[in-house]
């Protein structure tokens, strides 16, 4: 388990913010010298190369573009401090039998891969590189029923659908295979002919499997693909997975950037390899971005034999959302070194999503995104929420924006300007209306009305200390956030956060929005998995049940100061019961600790061992919370400890927690 990012401020790290966007983002040149292209389309817009070798000086004239960049312009013309998250994806419960709770989702019948799934009988984890199958139900039975290693195979997510399950994720890297030596002869891979760190593929990967009996699973099939996996959906029994490759410079170097050179992607299936794609077959986002490739694959959990479909466009992700029916990419785009009024700007491209997936268009929108919610479709209308600027920048302080696009990706609404000198911390479409949250000192929560498309305004806002990093849908008329409380700075134009605020919201009547009830979760450097993925988030209105991860820190006496960070005394489930009368009644609290051994060996961070609760679900009357190194069930309403299942195999690295920040 990673540690969290700990926001002492509402600042941004710059020098690291910097070092993330030159490795990670690849930078959308929209001012390049234009290849030769093939002016043939897919979709509407969608341009193919004409050849291997236009696609290599594409390559070669985009690095060389930026690498004058990065020698002085970017540095005079760039905001530090980008908000984009991988991925990092939640809403509406999703579609379920009623006795059993499934992933948290953002748009309901678009399952999003997540480490534990369950179909109300067994429970599935990934857990410690592993894909675990355990008997749930009845919980008295519980039993681990097997414990399958992945060699070479590192899975991040997985997909459940009728005795099916998909796992998505990482496999073992291939050494670079050196160009043609002198005579014709092959050349060896890197790892054999240089010193190391030897360079090496990276792959993501898919594999099929047969749970039917999960005593039993069966592998199906196995497909990987050249580059990093950044997310997925499923839609029915088809699931869409999005990755990201990075070409080969040093093979390009190596040939001058000629034909000859093959940076083309890889393809992996029964051990035969291929490209990914026919070099006159992949596409271009316009404007041109020919930093990496990103591959849109779909494949069919119902049916192992179905081709796997694949198109690959010279381009980047960052982050996606999907509807039923949608696809949509989001990169972030620079035009920083030739005109002087072109700032940051985010490309968001449609793809329509059915027997094939097909591009749509894109559009464009000033600012960056904070994650997959500040994206949404309603009514045929995409919708996006960005911040312009940075906070701390003084000479171009930030905004807050909604833009609303029409089914064709064309602009036809907007809302600019909103909490100068703040940056979006959370963002819920719900509907025709919007919930946005901004942060510096306080917490402006903003109502938007989104109900004539081509004139979003503002219905009311209500300002209170602390920010929510997660809104929730409670009901058409309340909504949940989760975040931090914060105290404003003596001194400064900040605000020194402290433990986690729990809060809902009464939004009923529109201009005068209210908080109806909170609860803070103990001091400074209490933190929650669900600020960062809302799939770690649980809630049933029909239950009153709200299920929470909670890392607990608390001050020892008394307060010395704002800035004062707690000790770690706590590791496990929140469990509250929530009504609009009663708010936030805690019911208890649930914990895989052995002991207490953690707490008392923690510093700045908390090492779990693995047994840190990252995820929580119920069937009919029993919720179970599940860690790396456990599944454990308690009685829904007592939270009486009913049954504990062991699964770790091994004692993980497993740390928790985050360093102190500066403020």
């Amino acid at each position: 388990m990673h540690p969290p990012a700990r926001k002492g401020t509402t600042g941004n790290a710059p020098a690291l913010v910097l070092i993330a966007l030159l490795v990670s983002a690849g930078f959308i040149l929209t001012y390049l010298t234009m290849p030769k292209l093939n002016p043939a389309f897919v979709g509407t817009g969608l341009a193919k190369f004409e050849s291997c070798n236009a696609i290599n000086t594409a390559f070669m004239d985009a690095r060389n573009m930026m690498a004058k960049a990065n020698r002085g312009l970017l540095y005079d013309a760039i905001g530090f401090g980008s908000n984009w998250e991988m991925a990092t994806t939640s809403g509406v419960a999703p579609a379920a039998a009623p006795d059993y709770s499934g992933t948290n989702v953002q748009v309901a019948g678009v399952d999003e891969g997540d480490i534990v799934k369950t179909d109300g009988e067994y429970i599935y984890v990934i857990s410690q590189g592993r894909l675990v199958a355990a008997k749930a139900y009845p919980a008295a039975g519980m039993q681990v029923l097997s414990n399958t290693s992945m060699d070479g195979f590192t899975p991040q997510d997985m997909f459940l659908n009728d005795g099916r399950l998909l796992l998505l994720g990482s496999s073992s890297g291939r050494p670079v295979p050196l160009p043609a030596q002198a005579g014709g002869m092959p050349g060896k891979p890197m790892a054999e002919s240089i010193i190391y760190p030897y360079p090496y593929y990276s792959f993501a990967a898919a594999q099929l499997w047969d749970v039917s009996d999960p005593a039993k699973p069966e592998m199906l099939r196995k497909v990987e693909l050249e580059g990093n996996y950044l997310s997925a959906r499923m839609i029915g029994d088809k699931a869409y997975f999005i990755t990201n490759s990075y070409p080969r410079y040093d093979i390009l170097a190596q040939e001058g950037a000629n034909g000859s050179a093959d940076i083309v992607p890889k393809y992996f299936e029964d051990g035969k390899e291929q490209r990914l794609a026919g070099c006159g077959d992949i596409a271009y986002f316009k404007p041109l971005n020919p930093q990496s490739f990103i591959t849109i694959a779909s494949m069919s959990l119902a049916d192992e034999e179905a081709e796997v479909g694949k198109l690959v466009v010279a381009g980047s992700g960052q982050a996606i959302y999907a509807s039923l029916e949608s696809l949509y990419v989001a990169q972030p785009s620079y035009g920083y070194w030739q005109a002087a009024d072109e700032g940051e700007k985010t490309l968001v491209h449609k793809f329509r999503l059915g027997a094939a997936v097909e591009y749509i268009g894109y559009g464009s929108a000033p600012g960056h995104i904070l994650n997959q919610f500040s994206m949404d479709e309603h009514a045929g209308n995409f919708r996006i929420a960005t911040t312009s600027g940075q906070s701390w920048d003084r000479q171009n302080p930030s905004s807050n924006n909604v833009y609303v696009f029409d089914a064709d990706m064309k602009q036809v609404g907007s809302l600019e300007g909103l909490a100068p000198g703040e940056r979006i911390y959370s963002v819920r479409f719900m509907g025709e209306k919007a919930y946005l949250v901004t942060f510096k000192k306080v917490d402006p929560l903003f109502v938007l009305d989104l109900s004539d498309p081509a004139s979003p305004k503002v219905l009311g806002k209500l300002k209170i200390p602390g920010y929510s990093d997660y809104l929730h849908p409670y009901d058409e008329d309340h909504i949940i956030g989760i975040g931090k409380e914060a105290v404003e700075a003596e001194e400064g134009d900040f605000a020194w956060y402290q433990g986690v605020k729990v809060a809902l919201f009464d939004v009923s009547d529109v201009s005068n929005p209210k908080q109806l009830h909170n609860v803070i979760i103990g001091d400074r450097g209490t933190d929650s998995e669900v600020l960062r993925d809302h799939k770690a988030f649980l809630f049933d209105r029909r239950n009153n049940l709200l299920v929470l991860p909670i890392l607990l820190a608390e001050i020892q006496g008394e307060r010395s100061a704002a800035n004062s960070y707690g000790s770690y005394t706590f590791q496990g489930a929140y469990v509250y019961k929530l009504t609009l009368d009663g708010g936030f009644e805690l019911n208890g609290r649930v914990s895989h600790q052995p002991n207490d051994d953690n707490y008392v060996k923690s510093g700045y961070y908390f090492y779990d061992g693995g047994y840190g609760i990252r995820r929580s679900l119920y069937i009919d009357s029993v919720l179970y919370t599940v860690s790396e190194q456990k599944i454990k069930a308690n009685n829904l309403a007592t939270l009486a400890d009913v049954n504990e299942l062991q699964i770790g195999t091994k004692q993980p690295y497993g740390v928790y927690g985050t360093v102190p920040a500066q403020r």
